[in-house]
């Protein structure tokens, strides 16, 4: 849950709303099969549900101290594309969507690319 104080009162987002948000974008993106699990837990969620969620492989942070949001994402790529050119455009898009949706800053996007497929 992140929370954001401003002069009106308190605005608090929950981080299925934001990991929703960033994997619709992720997967909106060129070159994107799909999004592997990022952790145990979601890695033990997909395999007992057997289905695809649309958070999988989002893991949004907010580092002690720091000002902004740390985002790791982790996907599968189309075999035969640009991959700097694809992680570059998905930390732009990632970036920009949350930052204009939200407001919230995001201080850094890493994109782990965990597996490459065949289309």
């Amino acid at each position: 849950m992140v929370k954001i104080d401003n002069h009106i009162g308190t605005i608090e987002l929950t981080s299925g709303y934001l990991s929703s948000l960033i994997g619709h974008t992720v997967t909106s993106c060129f070159g994107v099969v799909r999004m592997n699990p990022a952790g145990a837990s979601q890695g033990v969620r997909a395999a007992v549900l057997k289905t695809e969620s649309i958070d999988n492989g989002v893991k949004v942070s907010t580092p002690k101290g720091g000002s902004g949001l740390t985002i790791d994402l982790h996907i599968t790529v189309m075999y035969g594309v640009n991959v700097a050119a694809i992680t570059d455009s998905i930390m732009n898009k990632v970036r920009y969507t949350v930052e204009t949706e939200t407001g919230l800053t995001v201080e850094k996007v890493n994109v782990f690319v965990d597996d490459m497929e065949n289309n």
